[in-house]
Order: structure tokens, then sequence, then C-alpha cells
């Protein structure tokens, strides 16, 4: 078709402007779309570095020095008189089904994280308490108070005023500090099984032997520093909590190789492992904040894998190969025919005494500081 110039003019100069219109939107799409792939996979890239690094952190610590049997050495403790008591050492705290119902719940997550569903489940039986008593006494930590799911606010703050182990200055700023969050967040609903080195008392809120007897750990690593509320505060600080939960973790392997079965060592493994996880993705989530939750799982996860390994690596071992414990504490050892431990209660439900086939009496030796035992 015949148009004349000034309309053939200004039809070509529509039909090419909408043809570089649309080449320019076209452009510019594929340029969009360029630069989300191009981010995606710079993304998939970082993140599996994330997991990588992730993996490679939780690998090396766990699998060489940080988390392997390893008894703490206390040739001198540092204890105050003022924190031995006439009540019951282990106390229990009454059954609340609703709270307790309600903390069950509250502690879902840490379920999932730990795959266990005792942790924070708010009812501890007969074989965790068992646990932490033997520990106790065996290791004579005879001023720590430990708290079987129980709200005792007010006497923690006591605790605190007479626990002169620990600086005054400790205790009137960080201690304060620890003590109020303990009261106006009640681990009886929002669990945390924990140690507080300014009030000397562990909290339990897991039915899970390993958990308990971690906490002892911590208490019985406070117990020969001289210096607690200074270590107590090292803790708050960013990678340092690696160094506290490895020594504690460490006590534990190195206490069960002594005085537990393969079954009792596989289980902790498969709670230690990844629960130290954690405290490594913490860390290096400090260094990478932007891949913290990569970092956070994929340590989790990692923890997982290499404790279930440890666990099936015990598992296959005979009792035989296991160390006795002459080397869990010096100048102990551990007492002939003693395979198990017995235990009586009072109607309290607090530990009373404990009996075996032979039984062992701790008793301070000449120096005040170490334990000796003496078998009957």
């Amino acid at each position: 078709m015949m148009l004349c110039a000034p309309v053939e003019n200004l039809y070509s100069r529509l039909v090419i402007g909408r043809a570089v219109s649309f080449v320019g939107v076209r452009d510019r799409y594929c340029q969009q779309m360029f630069d989300d792939v191009n981010a995606r996979v710079v993304s998939h890239r970082k993140a599996a570095a994330a997991w990588a690094a992730a993996l490679f952190l939780t690998v090396s610590g766990l699998g060489c020095t940080p988390i392997t049997p390893r008894p703490i050495r206390a040739t001198r403790v540092y204890q105050s008189p003022r924190m031995v008591s006439d009540q019951p050492q282990i106390q229990r705290g009454q059954r609340r089904p609703i709270i307790d119902g309600v903390g069950w719940l509250v502690g879902i997550p840490g379920k999932i994280l730990l795959w266990d569903r005792r942790v924070d489940n708010h009812s501890i039986g007969a074989e965790t308490e068992q646990s932490i008593a033997q520990y106790i006494a065996v290791n004579d930590l005879s001023t720590v108070r430990v708290r079987l799911n129980q709200y005792r606010p007010l006497e923690d703050w006591e605790r605190l005023i007479r626990n002169d182990s620990t600086g005054v200055l400790w205790r009137l700023t960080f201690g304060t500090v620890s003590v109020l969050g303990e009261t106006l967040l009640p681990g009886r609903i929002f669990g945390g099984d924990h140690y507080n080195p300014y009030t000397d008392t562990i909290h339990l809120y897991s039915d899970i032997p390993a958990i308990a007897l971690h906490e002892g750990g911590h208490a019985k690593d406070f117990a020969r520093r001289r210096w607690k509320g200074t270590y107590a505060f090292a803790y708050a600080l960013p990678v340092v909590p690696l160094y506290h939960e490895s020594i504690a973790s460490s006590d534990v392997l190195a206490y069960l190789e002594a005085h537990g079965t393969t079954a009792d060592q596989a289980a902790a493994a498969r709670i230690l492992y990844p629960a130290y996880g954690t405290y490594v993705g913490n860390a290096a989530g400090t260094f990478a904040p932007s891949y913290g939750g990569l970092l956070y799982y994929g340590s989790l996860i990692a923890g997982h894998a290499l404790g279930r390994s440890k666990a099936r690596q015990l598992l296959q071992l005979p009792e035989a190969e296991l160390a006795d414990s002459s080397w869990y504490l010096s100048g102990w050892k551990r007492p002939s025919g003693l395979s198990h431990w017995d235990w009586d209660y009072n109607e309290s439900g607090a530990t009373t005494s404990m009996t075996g086939r032979s039984t062992v009496e701790v008793v301070e030796a000449e120096d005040g500081h170490r334990p000796q035992q003496i078998e009957h």
C-alpha cells in the first residue's frame, strides 16, 4: 500500500520506535534475569561455603581435641565453708502438671535441635538423679546445690550472698543479673539446664544423665578456679564458651570411662557432640554474621553425625578394653568389686546414702584440699 511521504515517515517512526522500545525492554528484562541468576549462583556458592566451613570447624573441633576423654585435674579447690548446709544437697521440685506441661511445650525447640524428647521435659527420673549424685560424691563437690526442676529464688539469693568464694564485686554485678534472670524467667517454665557459679547451684530440667554430668563438670571446673568471677565473666565473651564447654564435656567422657558402661558413653556422645556443635556454630557466626544460621545448623548437624559415629564405635568395643578409674582423679583408684551403685531415698526424694558391693567413704586429706578414698 502506498502512502504519502508525511504519513509514510510517521508510520516508519512509529514502527521503528516500537521496535527500538521492544529491544530495550527485552534487553533490560534479559539483564535482570541474568543478574538474578548470577545473584542466586553467588548466594548458593556462599551458602555452600558456609556449610562447608561449619562442617570443617565441627569436624576439626569435635573430632580432634576439644571433646575427648580428659579428666579435670583439681589439685586444689576453692570452696566457701559458708555454702555447706544441713539441707539435702539434691532437691526436687514438687510436681506441677500445668506448669510442667507449659515448660514441656516451651522446650520443643531444644528437643528438636538435640533430637531427644527428654530435653527440658521437666520430669527427671531416678537414673539422672543417681548419676549427678554419684558424680558430686566422687568429686567431693560438697558445697554444690542441685535443683531438679525446682524454683527456689529466695534460697538462690541467699546462696549468692553467702558464696564468698566468688568476689563480692562479681556477685553484686553479674551475679545479681544472673539470679535476677533466674527469678524473672524461671527455668521451671523456660528450661535451660545450667550451672550458676555465683550461687554454686546446678539447675536441671532435662531427664538426661549426660546433661546432668555435664553441668556437674562445670561445677568441678569452677571449684578449682581461684578467680571464679573472672572465669565466669569470660564465658560471656565470643568464642570463649568453647573452652568452658570442652572442659566439662571431656570430663564427663573420662568419668564415664571410669564409672560407666559403653552404653553410658555412647549415650553421652550422642548428646554432647551436637550440643558442642551449637557452640562451634555460634562461635563461627561471630565472624560471619550473615551466615550465622547456616553455620549454626551446619555445626549442629555435623555434631549429630560425629556423635552417632562415636557412639557406634564405642558400642563395638568390649568391656575389657575400657579404661579403669585409676586415672580419672589423681590419687584415686577404683574400689575393687564395685561395679554398680545403689541408692537410698528419704520421703522427700533426696538422696541420703549410697551403697554398693563395696562402699567408699570420701574424707578430707591432710592438706585440706585433695580427697582420699577409704575402702570398707
